[in-house]
């Protein structure tokens, strides 16, 4: 791939592959199916992250609306699914590209390992020309352990692959200041560097009843995004050669661009920050947090002033200061019961530790990069 090509992630949501019957529309398929073939054609790589196969499922379980309980979506997305899935091979193979099928759970991406063979297998498919389709795999995951929605999912997948480009096409013609259904002065904002507090407040709930994501889930989509460097487009579905002109910078919406000045985080501080799934607490006092922060040293183990929970050496754990501010996550080089043996020890015992205890190319801090909050 050349410096010219891209590798784009591409999400679509379930209002816009569904017709108003909520089957699986074949017209709104061919058209990203015809728009991805373009970009291929062109020499990009692509990945698509669909939405779709509870909306496409449901009523062949003998559903009249969208179901409610967990089993039935459940039981709704493993017949849509394959639908979905037989469809885009269908088109994709009569233009001569084949496509591969990747369900993933929250905790797939929880665990380091598991992420990692993720990110070599889809490396691999698209290398190879394939493209990869990706769902959460709602057919088996429970609702506690869910990224939320697939706008979070195609965040953190655009982050996984080293995506040049993220495009989420939705119900919507991009970013407003205000709610366009409610205040016919809201105006389209055509570039955001920064997520405000502003545009935060701007963003409504979900505008569809087929989908299960609205623009505050896209608002936090896109803070991943900035914070790994990705540029991200949002746009209409049904706007023509939409996927293909926001490639190339020519369509109507809204580009979301980091400020070039802005810390971008490697693949590492990528998954702590947004996969990792901490699993305790390490409180420190004013010194040590200006001393991690502020003059970006690691936290040494005299510095820990409590921990809560229990955990293993090498598990991710979040970091508060005595008042209760979290001040970041990261990686401890030590179990929660070694150091809370190691708070009551004196400052020459306990240089006989040489690691600290959380060294600081494994913390990431939120002052340091806007991170959304439960992702």
């Amino acid at each position: 791939m050349t410096k010219e090509n891209k590798r784009v992630v591409i999400k679509i949501g379930s209002s816009s592959l569904t017709s108003m019957h909520g089957e699986i529309s074949r017209r709104k398929l061919e058209k990203l199916v015809d728009e991805v073939v373009r970009l291929k054609d062109d020499g990009h790589e692509v990945l698509l992250v669909s939405s779709g196969a509870v909306a496409a499922g449901y009523r062949k379980l003998g559903c009249l609306t969208r179901p409610s309980t967990l089993p039935e979506k459940q039981a709704a997305a493993s017949i849509g699914q394959g639908l979905l899935m037989e469809s885009y091979s269908d088109l994709f193979l009569s233009h001569g590209y084949m496509d591969s099928q990747i369900l993933i759970t929250r905790s797939d991406f929880s665990d380091e390992n598991r992420y990692n063979n993720a990110r070599n297998t889809i490396n691999v498919l698209l290398e190879r020309g394939i493209i990869p389709i990706v769902n959460e795999n709602d057919t088996i995951t429970i609702d506690r352990l869910k990224f939320g929605d697939n706008d979070t999912l195609s965040a953190k997948v655009a982050g996984l692959v080293d995506a040049d480009k993220l495009i989420i096409l939705s119900d919507i013609d991009g970013l407003y200041d205000a709610d366009p259904r409610k205040d016919k002065d809201a105006k389209l904002l055509d570039r955001v560097h920064e997520i405000t507090p502003e545009i935060e407040d701007a963003a409504g709930d979900p505008g569809s009843d087929v989908g299960t994501g609205g623009m505050k889930s896209k608002i936090d989509a896109f803070k991943i995004a900035m914070a790994s460097g990705i540029n991200s487009f949002l746009g209409k579905a049904g706007t023509e050669n939409i996927v293909y002109d926001a490639v190339y910078h020519n369509a109507t919406g809204t580009y979301f661009e980091s400020k070039p000045e802005n810390e971008n985080l490697d693949q590492k501080k990528q998954w702590i920050a947004f996969n990792s799934g901490p699993e305790g607490e390490v409180i420190i006092d004013h010194r040590a947090k200006e001393s991690i922060v502020e003059m970006k040293n690691s936290l040494l183990p005299m510095n820990v002033h409590h921990v809560k929970g229990r955990f293993k050496s090498g598990s991710v754990v979040r970091i508060h200061d005595l008042n209760g501010e979290e001040i970041g996550l990261g990686v401890v080089n030590y179990s929660s019961e070694k150091l809370k043996e190691m708070i009551s020890l004196t400052e020459p015992e306990l240089e006989s530790y040489e690691k600290a205890a959380v060294e600081r190319k494994d913390f990431v801090c939120h002052l340091e990069v806007s991170m959304p909050v439960g992702v």
